[in-house]
């Protein structure tokens, strides 16, 4: 039977490249084996024992093996019959730097050997706690995503929200415009003060104006008493302009005198309001692209661009809608709508299909729908919107394909991915798409 000394060459040749640590001791903590991936997760240059470690910040080794070889504070997985692995999760700090490091360990019987050995995985799980960590904050505050481009918005918010800076949200009906104003306001300074919301393209155009600014007592017809606008509710606080884009050009020179100097006239008044308003407006609509066009102020665009922010439709962001669509589950059984659906593969697979142009507000609506439509628990195809099913079908007639061509693309992905090390971004640059392509093929194909 082979010994330690003829195992450890071969173990060497398997773990030397990995990127995971790999840390071979006997029971007295001396380190038979290790390779590179573990000496650069841990910050050292080379392992001569386990208690050597003990010089690494909050590493602790020795107490840490021994509280998972007794089953304190381990998560314990049962791998076969007599094989019992124990995890756990260390938070280091080497040369500055916090690293949270996963730590797998067992012992293995290594024949001819007297004493076990025991075997230590180390895995760095930095990135992951931390996209917990901000994706816990986003839930908190209303924000459900995982998406990379969502990520840094939310990252920008916690940035801008404490400043004073004029934020410009844009992006197409449903994307969540509202949302983030909030979550702006609430993050800000101004928290504790009001948040006022105007939808400027619900107010008739000749109202606009009083809306925003006030009036007196018989400044027009009907205007029977004093009365303060928007503008006035929210001194101290936020003033939220939803679709700005529908403010008409004669009104937008007197706001943009607003927003500059901070206090305005009250229609058929000369009396001088002041306000301390900070201001966030939200548009469908391009309004660089109006200014060019001539239908909106270039100096009002600039006035409220200060930090602009572009927010991607859903469906460029795919792998959001089994977040939001299990987060609005939540939120309807609390309505009491029935918990514990389950939902069809293909039905699934029409929804994540779905290029979704009402966005997170036409998503929310199909949920509900099918929850209220489900049968004996399950939410079938038949169960969603007409407009799904509609698309899907039109879709399976346009690029209907044979059993042995969905076999050809499970392997032109799988032959992508292996050439690309499993990173799906260069995967779907060797094979000509955009990441979303990719991932919505592999969910169809049963590849994700």
């Amino acid at each position: 039977m082979p010994g330690l000394d003829q195992i450890t060459p071969i173990v060497d040749a398997v773990v030397a490249h990995i990127n995971e640590g790999v840390i071979l001791t006997n029971e007295n903590g001396d380190v038979l084996y290790h390779n590179k991936a573990a000496t650069q997760l841990l910050g050292v240059s080379e392992i001569q024992s386990v208690g050597q470690l003990n010089a690494i910040s909050n590493l602790q080794l020795p107490a840490s093996i021994s509280c998972a070889v007794n089953g304190q504070t381990a998560l314990v997985r049962k791998n076969g019959e007599n094989e019992c692995v124990k995890q756990f999760e260390q938070r280091i700090t080497t040369n500055g730097i916090t690293r949270f490091i996963e730590i797998n360990t067992t012992d293995v019987q290594v024949p001819g050997e007297e004493g076990g050995i025991r075997l230590l995985v180390l895995n760095d799980i930095t990135e992951k706690r931390r996209l917990e960590a901000v994706f816990h904050d986003n839930i908190n505050a209303g924000l459900i995503t995982q998406d990379p481009r969502m990520l840094e918005i939310s990252s920008l918010i916690e940035d801008v929200a404490p400043t004073r800076a004029p934020v410009l949200l844009q992006g197409e009906s449903g994307t969540g415009k509202t949302l983030l104003a909030r979550l702006l306001h609430k993050k800000s300074t101004r928290a504790d003060k009001p948040l006022i919301e105007v939808n400027c393209a619900a107010i008739p155009e000749s109202l606009l104006e009083s809306e925003l600014f006030g009036h007196v007592k018989g400044a027009f017809t009907g205007a029977i008493s004093n009365r303060p606008g928007r503008l006035q509710a929210a001194n101290g606080g936020t003033l939220f302009l939803d679709e700005i884009s529908e403010i008409p050009l004669h009104l937008q020179p007197k706001l943009l005198k607003a927003l500059e100097e901070q206090k305005f006239h009250p229609v058929g008044s000369d009396e001088t309001v002041e306000v301390d308003i900070r201001i966030i407006a939200a548009s469908n609509r391009n309004l660089r692209e109006m200014v060019d066009q001539g239908t909106f102020r270039a100096d009002l665009y600039y006035r409220l661009a200060v930090i602009s922010i572009d927010i991607p439709p859903l469906r460029e962001r795919p792998g959001d809608i089994p977040l939001l669509i299990r987060h609005m589950c939540d939120t309807l059984v609390q309505r009491g709508y029935p918990s514990g659906l389950d939902c069809e593969q293909e039905a699934m697979a029409m929804m994540l299909d779905y290029p979704w142009p009402g966005n997170v507000r036409e998503l929310s609506n199909a949920v509900e729908h099918a929850m209220i439509l489900a049968k004996d628990g399950i939410v079938t195809p038949i169960c969603l919107p007409r407009e799904i099913r509609e698309f899907y079908e039109k879709k399976r007639r346009e690029t209907a394909y044979p059993a042995d061509d969905l076999d050809a693309q499970r392997r032109e992905i799988t032959d992508a991915l292996k050439a690309a090390g499993g990173n799906r971004a260069e995967a779907a640059r060797i094979l000509g798409i955009d990441r979303s392509t990719l991932w919505r093929r592999m969910h169809k194909l049963g590849l994700a």
